[in-house]
């Protein structure tokens, strides 16, 4: 997504009176510096908590050690409990969490193979959860991730309000 695009988004959350806040875990920091490029950040954007292990997801998160274990640091169990970590710490309006599989090892199985991004967004109350599948290398997968959780950001406000 181009930075006018989410200037767009930001002036939206903007006009809407709405926080932003992120949990990276693959993007590592990347959605932060994505949307500090975009005009009205300051006015949206709380922070980013780049949590890439599963002891900081644990430790700032409070993603729950048994959660880790059962399902592991990259599931959408950790996800959703990463996103409402984040919510409860800095009280954003929309909080979104993101932990995937970009590289070999950590959880890789059949069942989730690298490219297994796993996105929780935290809006009026509610979690929505995605799974996508990303292709390339981890620098292309990280540019995917981050396109998606924009464009997604952008379709849960225009949802929320196209009838206010």
């Amino acid at each position: 997504m181009k930075t006018e695009e989410i200037t767009q988004l930001v002036l939206k959350l903007k006009d809407k009176g709405l926080t932003l806040a992120f949990a990276e875990s693959c993007t590592a920091g990347s959605l932060a510096a994505a949307i500090s490029e975009a005009t009205g950040t300051t006015d949206v954007f709380l922070g980013s908590m780049v949590t890439y292990s599963a002891l900081a997801k644990n430790k700032v998160l409070g993603v729950k050690n048994e959660t880790l274990k059962l399902y592991s640091a990259e599931s959408q169990q950790a996800t959703n409990e990463m996103v409402l970590g984040l919510q409860k710490l800095l009280k954003a309006d929309v909080c979104v969490a993101v932990t995937g599989l970009y590289g070999q090892g950590a959880s890789e199985s059949s069942e989730k193979p690298i490219g297994t991004t796993f996105i929780s967004i935290y809006f009026k109350e509610k979690v929505e959860e995605y799974r996508q599948l990303f292709k390339g290398d981890a620098a292309k997968m990280r540019s995917q991730t981050i396109d998606f959780i924009f464009s997604k950001l952008d379709e849960t406000v225009d949802r929320h309000f196209q009838h206010a």
